[in-house]
């Protein structure tokens, strides 16, 4: 597992050159305002709402003594949420709208790691393509939520709650990844031996969505550059691990063979 997740952050370092040197950047235009336009919407909305949340949170408890204490810790726990809850939805809408986009790179990205035309791979449309991302990306969000949701709550019980962050940050990474990955999935498998690839190379997904979650905490450029990046990097492991025999001769994926 470790060994994977470091394998995924590693695939990084050779995503500048890839994305240059296949001139990829001119595909990225329209993810990039995507992802720009939803970031701007969501933590817009995320700040507007901090203070409303943490007045809720507050009003539940009903004694005068210890209220302004509660107030404040209140206010910080819902902004916690709603941050949380903005990278959520964040991470979610780019990908599945971006996912026609992206898809046409990642193959490009394979068959130049692969040296070979792609004709033997499923065959799909734009529309079946952001259908697939909708689907992935929506099957993610509820698994997510399903996982946040109690460990948002473990982070209020004192000293073993400060782990929560941690927690949280693992389980936004995973789900980053997998998106990241089904790029270069959806050409291979169907729907359920997607998913079934990715649990079985969850430290790949956790590796390439630690470095993806990292980047949106990058003022302006973290949104601008994490999915040309991220979806670059998770194409080059995916492959290596579809591609085992071969996988010695990918560029960077050396360390993956067998």
């Amino acid at each position: 597992m470790i060994k994977n997740i470091l394998n995924g952050i590693k695939a990084y370092s050779g995503t500048f050159k890839i994305i240059s040197l296949l001139g990829l950047w001119k595909y990225f235009w329209i993810p990039i305002l995507i992802s720009i336009i939803t970031a701007a919407i969501i933590f817009s909305a995320a700040y507007g709402l901090s203070d409303n949340v943490g007045v809720f949170f507050s009003q539940t408890w009903p004694w005068e003594w210890g209220k302004q204490t509660v107030l404040i810790i209140s206010e910080i726990f819902g902004g916690l949420v709603i941050l949380v809850l903005g990278f959520i939805l964040y991470k979610h809408l780019v990908m599945a709208l971006s996912a026609p986009y992206m898809s046409p790179v990642s193959e490009k990205i394979e068959a130049h790691l692969l040296g070979k035309d792609l004709h033997s791979h499923r065959n799909t449309s734009f529309l079946q393509q952001l259908w697939r991302g909708l689907r992935i990306n929506m099957r993610n969000l509820g698994m997510e939520l399903v996982f946040t949701i109690p460990i948002l709550l473990f982070g209020l019980i004192p000293v073993i709650g400060l782990a929560s962050p941690f927690l949280l940050l693992l389980v936004q990474a995973y789900y980053a990844g997998f998106g990241n990955m089904d790029y270069t999935l959806e050409r291979h498998f169907n729907y359920r031996d997607s998913v079934r690839f990715v649990k079985q190379n969850k430290g790949l997904a956790i590796g390439n969505g630690l470095v993806f979650m990292l980047f949106l905490f990058i003022p302006i450029i973290g949104v601008i550059l994490v999915l040309p990046l991220s979806v670059t990097a998770a194409t080059t492991r995916t492959v290596a691990l579809l591609n085992p025999k071969e996988s010695q001769n990918l560029p960077g994926n050396s360390d993956l063979a067998g």
